[in-house]
């Protein structure tokens, strides 16, 4: 297998496992991972997984940075990294989850911090654009965006779980989502049963 390198961006939403579940199947595979997170997904970081803000970066490292991939993580201001310039070789980039507010600004071209700058360098470079917003329900002005983007070459992949699986736990249904991602990344994984048919 060979490595490719990945940005995974978790904004504001509600479903961080969905986002730390793709992070640590990319990395147990050996990929490349550069991580950024918004200031109010570390408030949701806190509140599903009561993870203390207070030691940002380090959290992910004591979890996740004896995986096989490697780890790199990006604070959310510093616009001025690696992943904010085109000239950054990326084979995709996922926001997951996307809260409504980062899909309206990417939707808008609207770069005030590095998760949506290097969301618009994606778009500019015609390389793959992931977005798994997590809303419910969706009024015209989301749905309006979510189209936008999709024209525009963003794939868009709404956090809702299936049930042909006969999931029991929480974690088969959050695997679902980050298979989902998975398969869009051309990145082969186990993270759910497919469907085979019925006899």
């Amino acid at each position: 297998m060979s490595r490719k390198r990945f940005i995974v961006a978790m904004s504001g939403a509600s479903g961080a496992p969905y986002g730390l579940c793709l992070l640590e199947e990319l990395l147990r595979q050996g990929h490349e991972v550069h991580l950024v997170v918004t200031e109010a997904a570390w408030r949701v970081l806190k509140e599903e997984h009561q993870w203390e803000v207070q030691q940002r970066e380090q959290l992910f490292f004591e979890r996740y940075g004896n995986l096989s991939g490697p780890l790199v993580y990006h604070p959310i201001k510093d616009i001025g990294a690696s992943i904010a310039s085109g000239s950054f070789m990326c084979d995709a980039m996922v926001v997951i989850p996307c809260s409504m507010a980062t899909l309206a600004k990417i939707a808008q071209g609207i770069s005030s911090n590095l998760l949506e700058r290097s969301a618009d360098v994606m778009l500019k470079e015609r390389r793959p654009l992931i977005l798994v917003p997590r809303e419910t329900p969706l009024h015209s002005i989301h749905l309006e965006n979510m189209l936008k983007l999709s024209r525009y070459g963003a794939s868009i992949v709404p956090a809702m779980p299936a049930f042909y699986h006969q999931p029991t736990e929480i974690e088969e249904m959050v695997r679902f989502i980050a298979g989902k991602v998975l398969d869009l990344l051309g990145v082969k994984h186990d993270l759910y049963r497919r469907w085979e048919g019925r006899q």
